[in-house]
């Protein structure tokens, strides 16, 4: 196959997919300067769209085909960036000699502990797979009862329980990293059922509720493959010896003997985090960025993202990302935007109150929302221990529950008032999405000043380039603290920590943020532990 970048189509050439693909072969046959019937088949590999320019949106394409006669098009066409179609299938890697006595053990069945699980299952490792919380829909109910009551379990929730965080948020799947594992995963959950369009859109997601579907057809994968998945099975200590992991107790009760743990803990496994610390195994704090969640209406967003082609078949509700550096040093962003989607409560621990957001797949609610945030430093926890930041973190989150009412409502101001600096007193045009509830309070008290401060010169920014981003009756419900660890769990270059056995691993650990990162970090933790170990066998399990 050969491979054509930079086709163009205008918005209403894609409106569906029959049209969609009639008009890219016209393009493909065009540029090509080929007859029609030379061209067999073709698949798109990226599909992005360029809003430059408002009234005259395009779709621009990088497409794989297959053609009678590749190496004479190859040889006319190689001035316009046309290649050869390189090999993305994953590559395996060679598995070591080390005798494994007992099964490998994953902490946590996140997107780093998922895709970790299906590598070494896979490959004949036979994993453990030890989650604390509860099975996806288990665990989709207890979060609709702590939304619609305030009923927190503080081991399955928004944070904790099959397919971690990113669960119950947009489910996207863009990264900054350019790893060539991520295809092998795009794939991988196509496999497990989510749409084929994740593995050629610019900005790839599959939405909260396609996401839990996902997640249980890659868990009976590697269930399937010889893996084991226990749920409500919290790792609430670590057996060391001699600086090497020999075992993990579950539950506080049971002991399961253990010489490699992959730890996918997630960003919010403060008790893990604890623990680990205590037993010498080496982390340090890390910035992250704390703020609020604000909304607007979701066409607001559409018109000055696309301008009069908003509402057109196809393109959907509009996204955006906004960044802003402060003279005062800081920096703000928007972050995790969910077009068409919810405020929902993330709270992991009692007496906190911790926002996120929440699309579904169509990402038709009535509203944006995103993450404002800003960036806080080891130096702003006041003090150095390693977990510095985790208390940093509940300071926040319990001021906001103060604020809140003590019932997990979270506090919220309009965007005119907070820039006024005055309370909020009634509701605008946009209607908050939050449950269980909101009260209105002034945000300042919930937040450092400095990133208050920050927020307001942001806000002022962001409107020039999102008109009405500022406007007066936008919500902003605070807090969002959980952007990412505030810990990196120390590991060499073989992904070990200090301790022999013991693997950091994905956003928990500090080395990943957001589902794809999470995922690939996951991978290449398994890879780390195949190059090392040979396959499990049963024969090989001492007694």
């Amino acid at each position: 196959m050969i491979r054509i970048p930079n086709l163009k189509l205008q918005i209403q050439q894609a409106k569906n997919n029959a049209i969609e693909k009639e008009a890219l072969e016209k393009a493909i046959v065009s540029k090509l300067k080929i007859n029609s019937k030379d061209l067999i088949t073709f698949q798109i590999f990226k599909k992005s769209i360029d809003a430059r320019k408002k009234n005259a949106l395009t779709y621009v394409y990088t497409v794989d085909a297959s053609l009678k006669n590749e190496a004479a098009c190859l040889k006319k066409c190689a001035k316009f960036g046309i290649t050869a179609s390189p090999d993305l299938s994953y590559q395996a890697v060679t598995p070591g000699n080390i005798s494994l006595e007992h099964r490998p053990v994953i902490i946590g069945l996140g997107p780093a502990g998922l895709f970790a699980g299906l590598i070494l299952a896979r490959n004949g490792y036979a994993p453990i797979i030890l989650e604390r919380g509860d099975a996806v829909d288990v665990r989709a109910a207890k979060i609709d009862t702590f939304w619609q009551t305030g009923q927190l379990d503080p081991e399955s929730n928004v944070q904790f329980g099959e397919g971690g965080a990113g669960t119950f948020s947009d489910g996207k799947l863009t990264t900054l990293i350019n790893d060539p594992r991520c295809r092998s995963i795009l794939e991988a959950f196509i496999e497990a059922g989510a749409p084929d369009e994740i593995l050629y859109l610019s900005k790839p997601h599959i939405g909260t509720d396609l996401l839990r579907e996902t997640v249980k057809s890659l868990r009976q994968e590697i269930i399937k493959s010889g893996g084991e998945v226990r749920f409500h099975a919290r790792v609430t200590d670590f057996l060391i010896e001699d600086d090497q992991l020999t075992g993990l107790v579950i539950n506080e009760q049971e002991t399961l003997s253990c010489q490699v743990a992959l730890l996918g803990i997630g960003h919010s496994a403060r008790d893990t985090f604890a623990t680990l610390h205590e037993r010498g195994v080496t982390m340090t704090p890390k910035a992250f960025s704390i703020g609020v969640r604000i909304e607007h209406p979701q066409p607001l967003i559409n018109s000055a993202q696309y301008g009069a082609a908003a509402g057109t078949a196809g393109l959907g509700a509009a996204d955006y990302k906004l960044s802003y550096h402060s003279p005062n040093g800081r920096s703000a962003y928007t972050f995790c935007m969910c077009p068409g989607g919810y405020v929902v409560a993330a709270a992991s621990e009692a007496n906190g109150v911790v926002t996120n957001g929440m699309s579904e797949h169509r990402r038709d609610g009535e509203n944006a929302n995103a993450a404002l945030l800003v960036g806080v430093q080891p130096e702003d926890f006041g003090d150095s221990h390693p977990l510095a930041g985790v208390a940093f973190q509940r300071h926040w989150e319990g001021l906001a529950f103060a604020l809140g009412g003590r019932n997990y409502q979270a506090p919220a101001q309009l965007v005119g008032d907070f820039l006024a600096d005055r309370p909020s007193s009634h509701w605008g045009r946009v209607k908050p999405s939050y449950t269980p509830g909101l009260r209105l309070a002034q945000l300042k008290d919930c937040l450092p000043d400095y990133v208050v401060a920050t927020m307001k010169e942001a806000l002022l920014h962001f409107d020039q380039k999102i008109a009405g981003f500022a406007m007066a009756d936008s919500v902003m419900t605070g807090v969002e603290t959980r952007s990412s660890s505030p810990v990196r769990i120390n590991r060499n270059d073989d992904h070990l920590a200090n301790i022999a056995g013991l693997y950091p691993m994905g956003e928990g650990a500090g080395y990943a943020g957001g589902i794809m990162s999470s995922a690939v970090d996951g991978v290449k933790t398994a890879e780390k532990v195949i190059q090392r170990y040979a396959r499990f066998s049963c024969e090989n399990q001492a007694t």
